[in-house]
């Protein structure tokens, strides 16, 4: 996988729905993940379900992929019965703090 790609798969356990995160979070990947905005924000198997954000494989994040990982998650609050991020890289925390969002993101983080 390329350094500048960004792959998604979301994975049903019995438990919960991981969308594991591979490659940049990054203003120049993002649009096809965006473009799935839709299809993903309104996914009936997410209903309820406890939602595991996987980011072991995320190699950078700008602030437009925090931005759009942010918006993810607040959308998904309304449907999910809880939401955690698993293996956050050092900048999506960084980037918290500089924006001030780091009380907002303490909850998720796993």
């Amino acid at each position: 996988m390329k350094k500048n790609n960004l792959n998604w798969a979301l994975e049903k356990n019995s438990d919960k729905m991981t969308l594991r995160i591979m490659g940049a979070l990054s203003r120049d990947t993002l649009l096809p993940f965006l473009q799935q905005r839709d299809e993903l924000l309104s996914s009936a198997e997410l209903v309820g379900q406890q939602l595991v954000w996987e980011l072991s494989e995320v190699n950078r994040i700008d602030s437009a992929g925090f931005a759009l990982l942010s918006d993810f998650i607040n959308e998904l609050e309304k449907q999910v019965s809880s939401q955690k991020i698993h293996n956050a890289p050092i900048q999506l925390e960084i980037l918290a703090d500089l924006f001030g969002l780091s009380d907002w993101l303490k909850p998720f983080l796993q």
